[in-house]
């Protein structure tokens, strides 16, 4: 179907004539009173070739239902190179697969958009539509003709009697959907649990967090504050330190801060009364109200600042909330010590660390 609007002139008196073969699209348009009727300067209508030759317009059916066609095999040659092709693999000095894919998908696109305006040009019937300027606001009758010419349209497509091409393009776009099934794999795996959980395992050691010296009781004085980290951060198991982007992910949720209080002074919450050596205790680094990083110790009175948005938490008191926004307890690190002297962590911490969780509880 081919739309050509065309806005009438305003001139008072100026009465349209309508040319040889338009008098029923001019006679379409119901004009309203004060309006003017539109000039449409459009010559006779001349038919297509595939309006009045059977064979050109089978010709033309079979074009795009292959450009459809086409356009399936090659979003199922997506799939196929997307596991088929190394990643190391390349092809013209750039990589094979991204190449491949690049091109497979493209094409896909390009010839469904090309079908679809042949089909458009080729196939849908031809005449011409005149079209008058008319206020913003549509009236019932518009919006009733508006509809109707939508059904009219639906119908002059040929959407339901040509099932060769219908076929194809339904085949054509629902294979489309393969691609994007596909690349949910680079999304990698479900979370899982890795939310709720850190690198520190029982028997880790605790470490200065500059120097990545392990920490013995005796070398932290009372009232002292110390920032550490798990050892992995210092060294893995093959005696690596952790780099980049890996280190920054690990220390963003490991991160601690280690202090020593009288053991006296110290209100655990029940089951945790043997998780601190000689009033040493260990929390998390990492504020529960937005993730913000804190340290600002006041030691006669235990408690721990968050600079952000200044909430307080009681370190003697089981990291209990004591002032600000933050609504849960700082998650406390059960600690040990190993053979050699050295702190170590006894456990995971028991809490989630980080910003409030949308299943805690709200503990203050």
């Amino acid at each position: 179907m081919t739309d050509q609007p065309h806005h009438g002139r305003d001139e008072p008196g100026h009465v349209p004539m309508p040319e040889p073969g338009n008098e029923d699209a001019v006679a379409q348009v119901t004009p309203r009173a004060g309006d003017p009727l539109p000039d449409p300067g459009i010559g006779t209508h001349v038919p297509r070739p595939s309006d009045v030759d059977p064979a050109l317009e089978r010709r033309a059916e079979r074009q795009v239902s292959g450009l459809f066609g086409l356009a399936t095999l090659l979003t199922l040659g997506f799939t196929v190179a997307y596991f088929a092709i190394p990643e190391d693999a390349t092809l013209l000095n750039s990589s094979a697969m991204n190449l491949t894919l690049g091109v497979s998908l493209g094409g896909a696109l390009l010839l469904i958009g090309i079908g679809a305006i042949q089909w458009a040009k080729k196939l849908m019937d031809d005449h011409e539509i005149v079209e008058m300027r008319h206020p913003s606001a549509s009236s019932p009758e518009d919006r009733r003709e508006a509809l109707a010419a939508l059904d009219v349209g639906a119908a002059e497509s040929g959407f339901g009697r040509r099932t060769m091409i219908r076929n194809s393009l339904l085949g054509a776009m629902a294979a489309l959907g393969l691609p994007a099934v596909v690349l949910l794999r680079d999304l990698g795996p479900l979370p899982g649990d890795a939310a709720e959980k850190t690198v520190w395992t029982k028997g880790m050691r605790v470490v200065n967090d500059v120097s990545g010296l392990a920490l013995r009781p005796e070398e932290i004085e009372l009232g002292q504050l110390v920032n550490a980290e798990p050892q992995i951060v210092f060294a893995n198991d093959e005696g690596e330190p952790l780099e980049g982007a890996e280190k920054q992910a690990v220390k963003a949720k490991a991160a601690v801060i280690v202090v020593r209080i009288r053991p006296e002074d110290i209100t655990p919450p029940k089951g945790r009364e043997n998780w601190n050596v000689d009033g040493i205790l260990c929390y998390s680094k990492i504020c529960t109200h937005v993730g913000c990083p804190i340290s600002l110790y006041e030691q006669q009175t235990y408690q721990v600042l968050c600079p952000c948005h200044q909430s307080t938490f009681n370190l003697a008191d089981g990291g209990r909330v004591t002032f600000g926004p933050a609504h849960r307890s700082l998650p406390q690190l059960p600690l040990g010590v190993d053979e050699d002297g050295y702190l170590i962590a006894m456990s995971d911490f028991p809490d989630i660390v980080g910003p409030s969780y949308p299943t805690m509880p709200q503990d203050r």
